[in-house]
């Protein structure tokens, strides 16, 4: 049976003093190794802090982003090498933001996948579909796409170091959410497109998050489905309080 996977993006917000504070908060509630896994990825100033309050927990140190090069004259990035050496072991790639506000293509987010797993990073590769293309019916051929791009070069035997995040552009921060069937569908048919790339028992092993205004309201009812395997968390992990909640509600 697959594990779920709880992942917090902090995204742009919290000082380093406000993110040790919130780590250590988290690490205190979360003794157990019978509850989900669970990661935390703050921004880049806040990662020695942060990983510093996580030691000696279960809770993964991510990273929001990398680099597609390990090293050079790529001002403002961060390579996985670096994440690597801060203490990261998580990254999250190819993220709504990353792609339709700063422009990241298919390619570049395949370049980054493949150049964080040869650098020992595991990673969350996320896919979704905007409002329009919702509208328009191409869901599907959206998320085929992104996920065919982003998996190429990837060996079936670094699959088990891949998670798929999918959300919907729509519900990012919009209080919107895919309701748990829709999710579901669209997790199962991300499985049926791995299966065809890969084979079908790493389709039935991959976990698979779903992302878009998950709160503690809604976060039971989204990962009691089959097939939806945990959650990429957005403003909700930015409270202990909420992010812990939809912990909970991961419990199978």
């Amino acid at each position: 049976m697959r594990k779920a996977f709880i992942a917090g993006n902090w995204k742009m917000y919290k000082t380093v003093a406000e993110a040790s504070a919130l780590a250590s908060a988290l690490v205190s509630a979360l003794a157990t190794d019978s509850e989900p896994k669970v990661m935390i990825a703050p921004p880049f100033t806040a990662l020695h802090a942060v990983r510093e309050a996580l030691r000696g927990s279960r809770i993964l140190l991510g990273a929001q982003n990398a680099a597609s090069e390990v090293e050079g004259a790529h001002t403002g990035e961060i390579s996985p090498r670096m994440l690597k050496d801060a203490g990261v072991s998580v990254v999250i790639l190819g993220h709504s933001e990353r792609r339709h506000v700063y422009g990241e293509t298919d390619a570049l987010v395949n370049k980054k996948v493949k150049l964080a797993l040869a650098q020992g990073l595991d990673v969350i590769l996320c896919v979704g579909e905007t409002l329009d293309e919702r509208q328009s019916g191409v869901t599907e051929k959206v998320v085929q796409r992104q996920t065919e791009a982003g998996l190429a070069g990837v060996a079936v035997t670094e699959l088990g170091k891949v998670t798929i995040a999918y959300e919907p552009v729509w519900a990012i921060g919009t209080g919107k959410n895919a309701t748990p069937q829709d999710a579901d569908a669209v997790h199962s048919f991300l499985r049926t497109v791995v299966s065809r790339m890969y084979t079908s028992e790493a389709a039935q092993s991959l976990i698979i998050q779903y992302g878009g205004s998950v709160k503690p309201e809604n976060a039971a009812e989204l990962m009691a489905q089959p097939d939806v395997d945990g959650a990429l968390v957005g403003g909700a992990s930015l409270k202990a309080k909420d992010f812990l909640a939809i912990v909970k509600g991961a419990l199978r």
